[in-house]
């Protein structure tokens, strides 16, 4: 069992490890936290009806389109477990109508997200207190994006503290097989898909933004998928570039809405769903830096300094 010392100015605290009692207590600490999976839209959860074998518990969307499988285990795991994943990733690639109707009966989901129902693309998220290492061997030899997360708590009076460690492979000696559905987002995949043009407007506000985060010594990544420009600290998103349509995007923040007033600019609108401010942008127009305030408030809120 695993010690956590909390330090503070005045003293410092330990904090015994407190696993969680059940997994309906881990499964809702997970999807309480909505940090942790904020790029996926949760479809259903327990789908398994009429004790069909192979249909997983918990299906998602990403904001790549991809339908999301996640396995949620309150109990140590090993690679054992990656055959009964794959047979639900299976399941899912060749009944994608069972999962479009799941998604075509959902009261809000998000508008901009495009997924391919005749030839979807499926991605495995495995979460537990703890996952052999030995796992990941496995994973990068299987045709589908695998994403291995622990999350482990302590609990000092009414806070509860997670430690989320997502595994990530390693390069070894063998060859590794491609991911199927393992896309680059660079500027030809969106001057694929959207107004050329506006794709280099696009990349120079990216180049802008990561020339403050180099400023301040942030930090922070930069990460792309279909629909926007990430800039994260491990699971977190701090603040994004956002692709509003083929030519226009955005400055996107999660902060409350009684904060945004302490800020001089002027939000475009407030999405209700993702709980975050939009701030449109006019190429030539809108300069980067006048909203260092607001990049600065969202990286100290994920714990940035």
């Amino acid at each position: 069992m695993a010690n956590l010392f909390w330090k503070t100015k005045n003293k410092t605290i330990s904090l015994l490890e407190s696993p969680f009692k059940s997994e309906e207590e881990f499964e809702k600490t997970v999807f309480g936290t909505s940090e942790l999976l904020e790029e996926i839209t949760l479809i259903k959860r327990q789908i398994r009806g009429g004790n069909k074998a192979g249909i997983p518990d918990i299906i998602g969307i990403d904001t790549d389109g991809s339908i999301c499988i996640i396995e949620l285990k309150n109990k140590s795991v090993d690679a054992s477990i990656i055959p009964q994943v794959l047979e639900y990733a299976i399941w899912a690639e060749t009944n994608p109508d069972s999962i479009k109707s799941l998604w075509l009966e959902l009261n809000e989901k998000p508008e901009d997200v495009e997924i391919n129902w005749e030839n979807p693309e499926v991605r495995i998220l495995i979460i537990a207190p703890s996952i052999s290492r030995s796992s990941l061997e496995f994973v990068q030899r299987i045709n589908y994006p695998v994403d291995l997360i622990e999350i482990k708590r302590w609990i000092e009076l009414d806070n509860q503290i997670l430690m989320v460690n997502k595994l990530e492979t390693e390069e070894k000696g063998y060859r590794i097989r491609p991911v199927k559905g393992l896309r680059i987002y660079d500027e030809d995949y969106y001057k694929s898909k959207r107004n050329k043009t506006s794709v280099v407007h696009f990349f120079k506000y990216i180049s802008e933004v990561e020339k403050i985060i180099k400023s301040k010594r942030w930090n922070l990544d930069t990460k792309f998928n279909a629909q926007y420009c990430a800039f994260k600290s491990g699971f977190f998103i701090a603040f994004r570039v956002k692709w509003l349509g083929t030519k226009s995007f955005a400055f996107v923040y999660k902060i409350p809405k009684k904060d945004i007033k302490k800020f001089k600019i002027t939000p475009t609108r407030y999405d209700e769903l993702r709980k975050e401010f939009i701030f449109n942008i006019e190429s030539g127009k809108t300069h980067t830096k006048d909203f260092i305030p607001l990049f600065e408030y969202c990286y100290k809120s994920i714990g940035g300094n």
